[in-house]
């Protein structure tokens, strides 16, 4: 891929954007089309383009396998956090509507931070797999 000028400048000008509308889905969620599934992978599929031009060491270098653990991680119990926060506050798990004053704000924030979690373990576990199978000697020595 190193002999692709104008492919490497193209994605690289339109990285950010990916991951720019990676968030606008993930916040989007709760209003209409998207949601952390959809943000996760969006996301995911912006570093894997990086990955493929640029190489999958410098991928690794700007997202260490262990970063991508704890983000895993994060992600999973942020939801299921947001669950046990329900039955903390009175409610069932997975209620929303104890976790802030009025009911409708927390349905909104639990769906929120639901959501968010969704999109980190998403995120994660795709990069993890796409790591996993680059990191596979293919006989190739091409980065």
């Amino acid at each position: 891929m190193r002999r692709l000028p104008v492919l490497r400048i193209t994605s690289k000008t339109l990285l950010p954007a990916i991951l720019l509308f990676a968030l606008y889905v993930q916040f989007h969620g709760d209003f209409g089309p998207g949601g952390g599934f959809q943000a996760g992978v969006i996301f995911a599929s912006g570093f894997i383009l990086y990955a493929l031009l640029f190489g999958v060491a410098n991928a690794r270098r700007a997202a260490p396998p262990g970063l991508i653990r704890i983000t895993l991680a994060l992600g999973v119990l942020l939801y299921a956090g947001v669950g046990v926060a329900g039955i903390l506050f009175g409610g069932h798990y997975l209620n929303y509507s104890v976790l802030a004053h009025e009911p409708t704000h927390g349905q909104h924030l639990g769906i929120m931070l639901i959501e968010f979690g969704v999109g980190m373990t998403v995120a994660s576990a795709m990069i993890t797999i796409f790591l996993i199978f680059a990191g596979q000697n293919t006989g190739t020595t091409e980065e």
